[in-house]
Order: C-alpha cells, then structure tokens, then sequence
C-alpha cells in the first residue's frame, strides 16, 4: 500500500493546534470492484501488502463507495457462501464517515470516537477522484498524542475492571499530553468527555446483567453530563427503569458498579448523587413524581436535585426513557415563573466578582480563589436556567448558549463573550489541577493569587467581568431582587 507520510522531522516540526488531517500518514487505498469475489479481492489486497479496499459499487440509488477490512473478512467466513462465490458488496461497509484533508485532525479523532470507526475516508471533493485516502486509527492517534494504544478501542475491548481502569488512565495521560501540546479547551472536553461516557458504558455492561441493560437508561449528570468535567472528580450518575420493570438484585448491582468507578478514579460523590441512593435509582413514573416534588415541593433540596438532573446524558441502555422524563419536565415547568426565579438566583449566590479583582490586585495568599464557585458556577448556573426556561435540552453550557442566541433569547455579543470566558476559566481551571496532580495533591478548584502570571489576572478580570454582566442579565429577567 502506498502512503502520504511525512518524516519524522516533520511530524516533530508541527503544532498539535495547527496540523491538519492532511499532515497526518493517508493511506492511498487499493480500489476493487463490488462484484470481484473475496478470493480474488484477498489476493490483490496481499499483492498491495494492505489490509483493506474501498469498494466501487452500484445501487439503486447510484454509485457508492464502501470499504472492506480483515474484519468484514472474518464475518464473511461465517457464511454458508464459500468466499470464492461471494461478492464483496455482500459484505463490505457503506456507511463510510468522511474527513476533509483541511479539517483539524482533532476533529478527525472525535469522528472516530463518535462513530466507533477506526477509518475516515479522507475526501476533499466529489467523485473518486476527490478522494485522498483513508487515515486509520492508530496512524492518528500515533501522530496527534504519541500513544502507542488506542484509548478507545482498549475500553470497548475491556473484559474486566482491571483492563477498564488501565484504559481511564489512559484517558488522564491522553488529556495532561493533549494539554501540553496546545489543544483548546473545548476539544478536549469533547473527547474526554465522549471516552468517559465509553467507559462508563462498558462498566455497566460488564457489570449488569443484559436484561438490566435493556430495560434501564444509565445517567452521568452534572458536569459529566454536560461534556465540561476533566480531571476525575466526584461521581453523579443515576438509573432510569422502565415501569413496570424490576430487578431482584438491582441494590447489589448498583453497589458494584459505584465502586468500581471509585476504583477507576471517579470519587464517590459526598452528597450520595450515584446509584447506590434509591432515590437516583427509580422508575420513570417515579422520576416524573420527583421532578413535580423539586419544583412544587418544599424541600430546599429540590432546585440542586433538579440542576444536576438537568445536565444528564444517557450512556447505555435505552435513551428514551430519559427522553420521556424530559418532556414530562418541560410540561410541568409551564408557568412555574416563580420557581425560575427562585432556581436562577443560586447563579448569585456567592461573592461578587469585585471582591475578586481586590484580592487579584493584592497578590494576597491569604485566602485562595474558587475557580468553581466564583468563576464557572454562575455562568453554567446561570445559562442551566435560561435553558429551563426556554426549553433548550443541548448537553453543554456552549451549546446551550448558542441556542439561546439562534432563538433570539440572549444577545449574541454576550453569548460570544460567556462561551470564551468559560473555555478560560476551565482552561485556568486544568492547567492548576495538573499541576497539583504532578506535585501529587489532589486536584481542587482553589488557586492562590500568587500563583496567576500578569496575563491570566488580566484575562481573569476580563472573565469575571463577563461573569457580573451574566448576573445583573439574570437579576433583571428573572426579577431576582424582588425575591
């Protein structure tokens, strides 16, 4: 097989902000025609010395072009057909997922992650002669962070715990090299977040029982949920059960599960946000019954109960359940103007930013900043209440945000402004915890001022800056004051 590689030296030469899919090795592929039989495809694929072919084919919607691999070759030796009378098109892949050359090979790493490929078709224009080649997997992530293994595919391939935990470790290595080499902020949530979510769903599967699976929706909530979290904190996960479904060793299973996280390196969470605690371990008709009593109810609880299950994503089982409890909590919140208030005003809970610039300003260590509670809280808070209160469901704050703009709910110059302030402030955010990862300190969200250069108190003050526009919006829209 022939390849587009470039040497070594330039590999070394190139940023991991700037190279592009093209920088990376694109195999130029072998072409065979759908109709050619396996034997015959198997014999030009070992005269290439490759292991796999883009197949030219026709339907009866036009040409299309698939791609076969040693794997479709296996399956294919499963069948009654003998290879030899067996066309290729019988059982190659044509669901190809495609990357432009010009893309960011980040983008090309997501896309593989995403799609659970370990191929993109490399295209930049139309018909076969706009196609470059196919990057694969490991030639990709090889070049993007120097791994020799495939945290991925080592997740999906995990038979045990033990093979799980080497793969979230795995995870933190990717992150500290990807950081190092100048990746943005929001990529690295991105994949981050989408490999926690693989593994979390492996861990179930290898954990629960097949028919649990089928019949529940595994949750990941807070900043898990939301694609925002990346150094390993405290657990929030929760269970959604089908009515009617019951399972006898459910407690049990529940147990297992919370404390393999913890044996991955995700805490138990202190305020018992897993499901291990019944009351994030239900039914959805119990779940629809909650939701009513957080937003209706008297307990003080109910407003944070009802954040974090706000931020949930499914990651295993059956996705609709949660789709379900989601349209039965947008119906219920209709005219609830009151609870919105009431729900929008924990985003000014904490000191006002002024307070901040002071303390910036003195170089004091004699009280350290909380970049959570005072930086990215209210502006996720904050933007997790617009949300409820228009109806937008998109898992990140970012793409929460952008949604409020698309429909006219918030002014897009702030929009701009509260997504770059974020990415800073979790950037600020990372960079500490690795550092007091590498000291061997568990990772907080607390930062003397000392330790900020002159260009991060410059940039922070910008941040909080932006941070106290987002409250004064948040006290005038929802009435806060009159509370």
């Amino acid at each position: 097989m022939l390849e587009t590689c470039g040497s070594d030296a330039q590999r070394e030469m190139l940023s991991l902000v700037t190279a592009r899919v093209r920088d990376a090795c694109v195999r130029v592929p072998v072409y065979v025609d759908g109709g050619l039989d396996l034997v015959s495809v198997c014999r030009r694929l070992a005269e290439q010395g490759s292991n796999g072919a883009l197949v030219r084919d026709r339907s009866a919607n036009g040409p299309r072009l698939g791609i076969f691999t040693t794997t479709d070759l296996r399956d294919a030796l499963l069948r009654d057909v003998a290879p030899a009378l067996l066309p290729v098109r019988e059982v190659a892949q044509f669901d190809l997922i495609e990357v432009h050359p010009e893309a960011e090979l980040f983008e090309a790493l997501w896309l593989m992650v995403r799609h659970r490929v370990h191929r993109l078709l490399v295209r930049e224009g139309p018909g076969d002669a706009g196609v470059l080649g196919l990057l694969g997997q490991i030639d990709l992530v090889g070049f993007v962070a120097n791994h020799s293994h495939i945290v991925a595919l080592q997740i999906d391939d995990a038979q045990s715990v033990a093979e799980l935990k080497a793969g979230a470790e795995r995870i933190d290595a990717m992150l500290a090299l990807m950081h190092d080499g100048g990746i943005r902020i929001e990529r690295l949530a991105h994949l981050v977040g989408e490999l926690n979510r693989r593994l979390f769903a492996r861990l179930w599967r290898l954990l629960a029982p097949a028919e649990l699976v089928a019949n529940s929706c595994l949750l990941v909530m807070g900043s898990e949920g939301r694609g925002e979290q990346l150094i390993k904190t405290d657990q929030d996960n929760a269970l959604l059960l089908r009515d009617g479904y019951q399972h006898p060793d459910l407690a049990a299973v529940a147990a297992r599960f919370n404390a393999a996280l913890a044996e991955l390196g995700y805490p138990p969470c202190p305020g018992r946000i897993m499901l291990t605690n019944p009351l994030w371990r239900a039914s959805v008709a119990t779940f629809r019954d909650s939701l009513r009593e957080w937003i209706y109810g008297a307990d003080p609880e109910g407003p944070m109960r009802l954040a974090i299950f706000f931020d949930a994503a499914a990651v295993a089982g059956d996705a609709q359940l949660l789709d379900a409890v989601r349209e039965h909590l947008s119906r219920i919140l209709a005219g609830s103007d009151a609870f919105l208030a009431r729900f929008a005003a924990a985003a000014d809970q904490f000191d006002e930013p002024q307070k901040w610039w002071a303390r910036l300003t003195a170089r004091s260590d004699e009280q350290p900043l909380d970049l959570k509670k005072l930086g990215t809280f209210p502006i996720v808070h904050g933007v997790r209440a617009l949300s409820l209160q228009h109806g937008v469901h998109e898992s990140s704050t970012a793409q929460r945000l952008r949604r409020l703009v698309e429909a006219g709910h918030l002014d897009a110059e702030l929009g701009r402004d509260l997504i770059e302030g974020l990415h800073f402030l979790m950037g600020l955010k990372l960079r500490h915890q690795l550092l007091q990862r590498h000291a061997g300190q568990a990772p907080s969200n607390l930062v003397q001022a000392s330790e900020l250069s002159t260009l991060e108190r410059a940039q922070l003050k910008d941040a909080l800056a932006i941070n106290q526009r987002l409250r004064a919006l948040l006290r005038r829209h929802f009435r806060i004051d009159a509370l």
